[in-house]
């Protein structure tokens, strides 16, 4: 069962304390907690005060953005400190980032001052940066440990980690000089020291490098959590798997968010509003509505050569569509291999010789696909200006869609913002342009300006 379906299945009843208790339970906590999402905060809150610190705490940080702060609105300080208190660091630090300045004061004091310091450094991280994604929740251990010591070790702070599967082996300053996980450190002899079979090799990010790449590390290396260091190289925290593939997501939904050229949801589609929808799609809509104004300029500019030949106006559609369908399929898989490291700036000219190649092969595999139906509907000169012209558009449309990644990349802005539409209105007027051009030439007709 889908997780949104089982979460529909979960009828809460805010009055049936008891029998929230057995539910929470019997279910998952991320399937309660997008059950309780569909609450009033101050209907979900009473059901939360049902369940003990612990779980509560567990409950609260699978809720959605907008429910943990309403739920927060509803709770004294003491509680939303103790709400704190149990949840993970990361969590927590990004939840006080959308508290207001008012509700952080006042339950910061109830924190102890450990606790304050650590929430305050995770949160001061600027917003997707691999700072702001990490938790201070981690294992590490003293390279001079032995086997048997360094696992008594995980035992001991494993109520306060994230995961002890992976322990990282610092100096005298915090730098790592190496990884251990538990199961060398179980198979390893009782009184070998760990700095005799830990990793040195060990993958490390920034903590002020943008988030992205924590997860394209995390994936590309199969680890189960990724240290990250501060500009002295001392660890500061780690990203683990699952915020790892949080972060992924979250990316792939901002991409295809810029790829249909509007701006990113901060609720999901299902609890977005009408009025958020509409402020996230507008701009680029009046923007390429503008934009196509040069489409239409281009045929006005050739009007004498459109009265003459009246058949032109039927490949007109199929013409510039195929240009920005050329243009959009190029431009999807740039963006893609942008985002992921694939391809790099220094790739370009190579990646501009071959999609010339390829855009080459498919203009001139569309060009005898409208061929036919250009002697048929319009006759021999007809036909020549549709091939001409369906081999240009489509050539010039994927060198477009190549390119504009590359050159916004280039300008340090979001390869995802050459979008389909932007593209599509682009190669949309280069292609009007370049089909009346053709067809003035083939056809022998005088140009407009004479």
């Amino acid at each position: 069962m889908a997780p949104q379906e089982q979460a529909d299945r979960l009828a809460l009843d805010p009055r049936d304390t008891a029998g929230f208790l057995a539910v929470a339970r019997a279910n998952h906590a991320a399937d309660v907690a997008a059950a309780l999402d569909q609450l009033d905060a101050p209907l979900a809150c009473r059901l939360l005060h049902v369940l003990p610190a612990i779980e509560r705490a567990d409950l609260y940080g699978h809720l959605s953005p907008a429910s943990q702060v309403g739920i927060a609105s509803c709770i004294d300080r003491t509680e939303l400190a103790e709400l704190f208190l149990h949840m993970s660091h990361d969590d927590r630090a990004d939840l006080f980032n959308r508290l207001s300045a008012g509700q952080r004061e006042s339950f910061l004091p109830a924190l102890a001052q450990v606790e304050r310091e650590d929430l305050r450094r995770l949160a001061a991280y600027k917003e997707g940066t691999v700072g702001a994604t990490m938790t201070s929740d981690y294992a590490t251990v003293l390279p001079g440990l032995t086997a048997r010591d360094a696992v008594e070790h995980l035992r001991h702070v494993a109520p306060d980690t994230e995961t002890i599967y992976q322990a990282y082996v610092i100096d005298d300053e915090r730098r790592i000089v190496g990884t251990v996980s538990l199961r060398d450190l179980i198979v390893a002899a009782p009184l070998q020291r760990v700095e005799a079979f830990m990793k040195r090799d060990v993958i490390t990010v920034a903590a002020d490098s943008p988030r992205e790449e924590a997860a394209r590390l995390v994936a590309r290396y199969d680890l189960i959590a990724l240290p990250v260091v501060d500009a002295a190289d001392r660890l500061v925290g780690i990203v683990t798997y699952d915020d790892a593939m949080d972060v992924a997501e979250t990316e792939a939904t901002e991409d295809f968010h810029r790829v249909g050229a509007m701006a990113g949801l901060a609720a999901s589609i299902r609890d977005a509003t009408v009025a958020s929808l509409y402020r996230k799609r507008i701009f680029w809509l009046v923007i390429l509505v503008f934009g196509n104004i040069f489409s239409g300029a281009g045929i006005a500019y050739f009007e004498d050569t459109i009265s003459a030949y009246v058949a032109l106006v039927f490949f007109l559609p199929l013409l510039i569509d195929s240009g920005g369908n050329a243009g959009s399929q190029s431009a999807t898989l740039m963006v893609r291999a942008l985002a992921t490291g694939d391809v790099v700036m220094k790739d370009w000219a190579r990646m501009l010789a071959r999609e010339l190649g390829v855009a080459t092969l498919l203009g001139a595999t569309m060009a005898l696909a409208v061929s036919l139906l250009g002697l048929w509907r319009g006759g021999p000169e007809i036909a020549v200006v549709v091939v001409l012209t369906m081999q240009l558009v489509v050539m010039i449309g994927s060198m477009i869609g190549m390119s504009l990644p590359f050159l916004l990349s280039r300008f340090r802005l979001d390869p995802a913002t050459a979008s389909a539409p932007l593209i599509t209105s682009i190669a949309d007027a280069t292609g009007v342009v370049l089909y009346f051009a053709i067809a003035t030439a083939v056809l022998g007709l005088p140009s407009p300006q004479g």
